[in-house]
């Protein structure tokens, strides 16, 4: 379940000290090693395998993090992003429990694949859950098979973290890459939006647009590119998807 099993010490590729696009304010960007999706459009290669990276413990990042508290005001704080953060649960739950003591906001950024209901990840994951403020939660496709054409696996974990999520009233966002030929149909974006319009405790729906500024990673390390000269999307194409998919906040539409 974690690189480091049983212990607290979490295996880190980078941080960030001003991130503005990962949850409220702006935010210190915690990005773990380890990831067992392999979408063709990830941006953070170098975070696939859970052994990259260097090790650190929970105090060392917080410590790190609040250098930089004078610029968060009231909405920022820390963001644990990847790779998959819940493949390093005894780290995260560590940080933010010593983030909470001293009254900071905390952010999960996953796409949810390790989630299941079985031990021992379940009661781990039930530690985690009350020191987190809001997940942000990448839905990457809502059609089963194409979401294994994407990322390598069925999206079965994502949509059942979703509905549990939901179930406890625990606030989310919703991301979804948008990528022409892959995830711009219509059908496929409505359905998405059905999902997402049963689920009672989402407060923002985002779009994201694909690009493809990290293929430079890949050449780097020796990796092909796999989605080759696929444009990023159109400007007609984001205005659909942002329409179908209701794109903005909905704080006051928690149900």
């Amino acid at each position: 379940m974690t690189a480091c099993e049983g212990c607290e010490n979490g295996r880190i590729s980078a941080t960030e000290s001003f991130g503005s696009v990962d949850g409220p304010g702006i935010r210190f960007i915690v990005f773990l090693q380890g990831c067992r999706y392999r979408c063709l459009y990830c941006h953070n290669p170098e975070t696939w395998a859970l052994t990259g990276g260097y090790e650190a413990a929970p105090e060392e990042i917080l410590r790190q993090a609040l250098r930089y508290r004078p610029y968060w005001k009231q909405m920022g704080g820390i963001t644990v992003s990847g790779g998959e953060p819940l493949l390093q649960i005894p780290f995260v739950t560590a940080l933010f429990r010593r983030a909470k003591e001293r009254g900071v906001s905390t952010v999960i950024d996953t796409a949810g694949e390790p989630f299941t209901r079985d031990e021992p990840f379940f009661s781990a994951f039930a530690q985690l859950l009350p020191l987190t403020d809001l997940f942000l939660l990448d839905l990457k496709h809502i059609d089963a098979a194409k979401h294994t054409a994407l990322v390598g696996a069925s999206n079965e974990q994502p949509l059942a973290l979703a509905r549990f999520l939901s179930e406890r009233g625990k606030r989310m966002w919703i991301r979804h890459v948008l990528v022409p030929g892959w995830t711009t149909g219509a059908d496929d974006l409505r359905r998405l939006s059905d999902f997402i319009a049963g689920l009672r405790s989402v407060a923002r729906v985002e779009v994201l647009p694909y690009h493809a500024m990290a293929r430079h990673k890949y050449e780097a390390m020796n990796l092909p590119y796999r989605l080759g000269d696929t444009p990023a999307p159109t400007a007609e194409e984001i205005a659909r998807a942002e329409e179908i998919l209701r794109v903005g906040d909905y704080t006051g539409y928690l149900h």
